[in-house]
């Protein structure tokens, strides 16, 4: 199966219902008055985590999400049905964000946890809500309200509690084979591996945990070099890391030199990440070659506070003690807040929705901004005298004018609101 970690997707919510404009005319009703219901509210596009799912694939081949609309309000007071939310099934681990503005809408990590990224649009109101004592037969309804539309990013940080790391062709994916069921693919030549590797390693009968293989770290990883900028991202995720080095040295690199190198790279790329715990993992200990390094490998992880292990992937030589401290190290893991990952992500509850901001397009004409008046704009219909009326006295409340004559607006001047154009009268 092909490792996908990150797509473009669309997502659309549904449009609210139109409210309704009708009179009840029935006998023995006298003045039945208006009864136009509302429109139903547009379905949510929401995001749920699902365990089955460990990889963005899917959405490689269906990249467009689209829920359905409101019904329209009807006669007697009936209100349209409001559309069900359109649910989008993604891995754990997933983070979405808005294309247009790179703010991260959500982080999902739980399993069953759900994030509306789209609302649907509210339903428009029927001609009965608007009748009052100055106004008892008001022949207006509202349009429904378009539900939002959003370009999203979607991006896949792998949940695993222990990440490998360190140069291509050291033995990760000899490791992760020899102690999971995960079969990656092995040989003796570099970038072998293409994909992160998942494998869950079992300590005893009821215990387990997942381990990662990152593949492609080298040095310049973190500015785009080899393979590991596209998964370092992986790495931010796992609460233990193991740092594999070729004791062997048969690559012609110095394992010493391999460890500073990489951890330069993680430093470079993520501060938290240079500070995660990790274990210093000398592989091919069975090859002659590897007994002048040891010495060197343990006074290394001794300067620096790290546990050692010496092993062999392919004899197993020390793996079992590997996974015994790793499993116990787990189980004895408490998070702290400080060393976790601090994901912000965006409220938009934080905007102000009556702010209006009146700008200038590139033909040097008005455009007037803000998330009400873009909304009041799309539910009024402007075929209706009384609904004209309504728009022109909210826009007096609003105090457009004067707010337009400060930014230079003259007599006969063209005025953007979302996809509608008036003329601007002195």
């Amino acid at each position: 199966m092909q490792f996908i970690d990150r797509t473009r997707v669309i997502v659309k919510a549904g449009d609210g219902g139109h409210g309704k404009s009708a009179f009840r005319r029935e006998k023995f009703v006298p003045k039945g008055g208006p009864s136009g219901g509302d429109g139903g509210r547009g379905g949510d596009v929401i995001f749920i985590v699902d365990q089955n799912m460990n990889t963005l694939l899917d959405f490689r081949f269906h990249r467009k999400f689209t829920a359905k609309n409101g019904e329209n309000g009807d006669i007697k007071n009936q209100y349209g049905a409001n559309a069900p939310a359109c649910y989008v099934k993604v891995p754990p681990g997933t983070i979405v964000k808005d294309e247009a503005t790179g703010k991260v809408l959500a982080d999902l990590t739980e399993i069953g946890q759900e994030a509306v990224v789209c609302k649907g649009g509210r339903g428009g109101r029927g001609n009965a809500k608007f009748a009052n004592s100055a106004n008892r037969t008001p022949t207006f309804a509202e349009f429904g309200e378009p539900g939002e539309a959003k370009n999203l990013i979607l991006e896949l940080k792998l949940l695993a509690d222990v990440g490998l790391v360190g140069y291509p062709s050291v033995g990760k994916s000899s490791l992760v084979a020899s102690c999971s069921a995960a079969r990656p693919e092995i040989a003796e030549y570099h970038f072998t591996t293409i994909t992160p590797v998942l494998g869950v390693v079992k300590t005893d009968y009821e215990k387990s945990f997942v381990m990662a293989d990152i593949p492609g770290l080298i040095e310049g990883a973190a500015d785009g070099v080899g393979l590991g900028h596209d998964f370092l991202r992986h790495v931010e995720r796992t609460k233990l890391i193991l740092h594999i080095v070729d004791a062997s040295g048969l690559e012609g690199r110095d394992p010493i030199d391999d460890y500073h190198k990489i951890n330069a790279e993680l430093k470079k790329y993520s501060e938290k990440i240079a500070r995660r715990t990790q274990v210093l993992v000398a592989n091919k200990i069975d090859l002659p070659e590897a007994q002048e390094n040891l010495p060197r490998l343990k006074k290394l992880a001794e300067e620096n506070g790290l546990k050692f292990f010496a092993i062999s992937a392919a004899t197993r030589e020390g793996v079992q003690e590997l996974i015994d401290y790793t499993g116990e190290w787990l189980d004895n893991y408490v998070e702290e807040p400080e060393t976790e990952e601090e994901v912000v992500v965006y409220d938009e509850n934080e905007e102000d929705p009556d702010k209006i901001t009146i700008s200038r397009n590139i033909s040097g004409e008005l455009v007037v901004s803000g998330q009400n008046i873009e909304k009041l704009v799309k539910m009024t219909n402007f075929l209706n005298d009384e609904a004209v009326r309504r728009f022109q006295y909210i826009w007096r409340i609003k105090n457009l004018d004067e707010k337009l004559r400060e930014k230079g607006a003259k007599e006969g001047d063209t005025i953007h609101i979302g996809e509608m154009e008036f003329e601007f009268r002195d």
